[in-house]
């Protein structure tokens, strides 16, 4: 178990956290949601102890060992992989170094065998005797092949360097468990092992993701980050939503008849404070009005763009033909005679272990980039909105505020509308003043899809549209997306987000590997082993 005391911080004026108290019991999966800028990284921080709070205390008993999935890709350069996985467990790795160290020696004597001795004995009951083979399990689980575990970690590309430091948190048992995007960068196969891991995992985790499916898979709580508080709820994330949208209605509706009666109250009051037959009323009522808690709600931090695809004209039956199409980047074969035909409102996601092919595709679907060889042709009568998955060159502009940027890509000039439309998006008052190279992940998301909602396309090509966006803006593009009439081909590594947009999936590997219009649940038990089932 962890828990808090009274647990404050603050940085540079603003407040994150004001006396929390909670409580995390094993056997326990907890969720830690809120908004971007909530501080859910943070509170990980303060957790595993790396940030000391401003007042408070983090408790964890002394015998227990808490794990963290590190963010340095370059901490373990010079060690094996394997090696790394098997680091996770400091003091079995530290055990296991000095057995070597002890050994290797020339003279080795009695003492050195005493020793030996002891530390084979703590060796047996941390299972030790397992660990190479557990760490490389779950190396082959997350898709780390065995020719790569002896292999130095500055050799691997770095999606697979993420995988062997997520492989890092796991290893061992920990007894907690502390997870910040564990889902980020991790193709669907190596999510769906995590989800059963952390499925059968009997003590206690708190994981930070924006991947909703992935949050109702595995927690059995959620810890939610709102007015500087954390507060714990029983369930999993849609039973959290749900019952946060109730809570927030009913305090609403609470609010209001609070208000109603207040202004029949003053109404009364001032109708007959003058009339002395009735003042011994009006009184009453005053006095009434003053016990009534007039307060407003507490501002939510949690706030929710606006997201709506409209097409200027509507396509015509012939939307996109692709011949035999062909791609190198420095030197690997990405594309390998891709083809296929896109028909008038088809939302095909693209799946497949590389997501350079995938992105290869879309850069070439989206005049980009050129193939090698093959064509791609587009219906005379289409209109493509382009979402790349690297969209820093938009943005290395000089160009004096957000309106301005805004401005070169809409019809509609007038500053009015544009800071309208930046408003709908989250960029509000001096928000939309902001210079575009200073914006952050998530505000550039948000400015990209406000371009192709001005665009008024009736093909949408999205790489990643949900990157970096906190759980409400990928609702909202997520609900966006399912009410537009339009084609779309994506990708994501969303699991609720493809299910509910996508009505085609094809995968990639190299070729074509499968071309389907089933659902991507479909899609996934289909090709399960024999002999599996998915957890309810």
């Amino acid at each position: 178990m962890i828990s808090t005391s009274n647990v404050s911080l603050s940085f540079g004026g603003k407040k994150l956290f004001e006396d929390v108290n909670v409580k995390f019991t094993p056997g326990n999966c907890y969720g830690l949601i809120g908004a971007n800028g909530a501080g859910k990284t943070t509170f990980l921080k303060i957790l595993s102890k790396e940030i000391e709070p401003n007042t408070g205390d983090v408790i964890l008993p002394g015998d227990k060992r808490l794990s963290v999935l590190r963010q340095d890709h370059y901490a373990f350069d010079d060690i094996e992989v394997l090696k790394t996985v098997m680091m996770g467990n400091e003091k079995l790795f530290a055990i296991i170094a000095e057995k070597d160290a002890l050994y290797a020696k020339p003279d080795f004597n009695d003492a050195d065998g005493e020793r030996a001795s002891v530390l084979e004995t703590e060796f047996g009951e941390m299972n030790g005797w397992n660990a190479e083979a557990d760490a490389g399990s779950m190396l082959e689980g997350l898709g780390i092949a065995v020719p790569l575990h002896t292999k130095l970690m500055k050799e691997l590309d770095p999606g697979l360097k993420i995988k062997v430091l997520l492989a890092q948190a796991l290893f061992g048992q920990p007894d907690i468990l502390l997870l910040d995007e564990p889902t980020n960068h991790l193709d669907i196969y190596a999510i769906q092992w995590l989800e059963e891991f952390l499925y059968n995992f009997e003590n206690t985790v708190i994981v930070v993701s924006h991947d909703r499916h992935f949050l109702n898979k595995v927690c059995t709580h959620m810890a939610d980050i709102d007015f500087s508080k954390i507060t714990v709820y029983s369930g999993n994330y849609d039973f959290w939503r749900q019952a946060s949208e109730l809570n927030q209605r009913m305090r609403s509706d609470q609010n209001r008849k609070t208000a109603e009666k207040a202004e029949e109250l003053k109404a009364f009051i001032r109708r007959f404070s003058a009339n002395a037959s009735k003042s011994r009323q009006a009184s009453s009522r005053s006095k009434q009005l003053e016990k009534l808690d007039l307060s407003e709600l507490p501002i939510s931090t949690r706030k929710t763009p606006f997201v709506g695809f409209e097409s200027k004209r509507e396509a015509g039956k012939d939307i996109l033909t692709v011949e035999k199409l062909n791609k190198t980047v420095n030197g690997e074969h990405l594309l390998k005679d891709v083809s296929f035909t896109v028909q008038k409102g088809d939302k095909i996601v693209l799946l497949g272990r590389n997501d350079l092919a995938k992105t290869a595709l879309l850069d070439i679907l989206g005049g980009e980039t050129q193939p090698d060889s093959g064509t791609a042709t587009w219906g005379v009568t289409t209109t493509v909105g382009y979402f790349p998955t690297d969209n820093s060159k938009y943005f290395n502009v000089e160009m004096p505020t957000l309106v301005d940027w805004l401005r070169q890509y809409s019809d509609e000039k007038d500053e009015a509308f544009l800071r309208g439309f930046l408003g709908r998006m989250l960029f509000s008052r001096d928000e939309a003043l902001k210079k575009p190279s200073v914006l952050s992940g998530g505000e550039k998301v948000r400015c990209m899809l406000s371009k192709i909602m001005l665009s008024g396309a009736n093909v949408l090509l999205l790489d990643g549209p949900t990157a970096h966006l906190d759980l409400e803006s990928i609702t909202a593009v997520n609900e966006g997306l399912q009410r537009f009439p339009g084609t779309v081909i994506f990708t994501s590594h969303d699991h609720e987000f493809i299910q509910t947009c996508a009505n085609r999936i094809i995968e990639l590997d190299g070729g074509v590997k499968d071309d389907d219009r089933v659902s991507y649940d479909e899609y996934i038990e289909s090709r399960k082993p024999a002999g599996t089932a998915a957890h309810a």
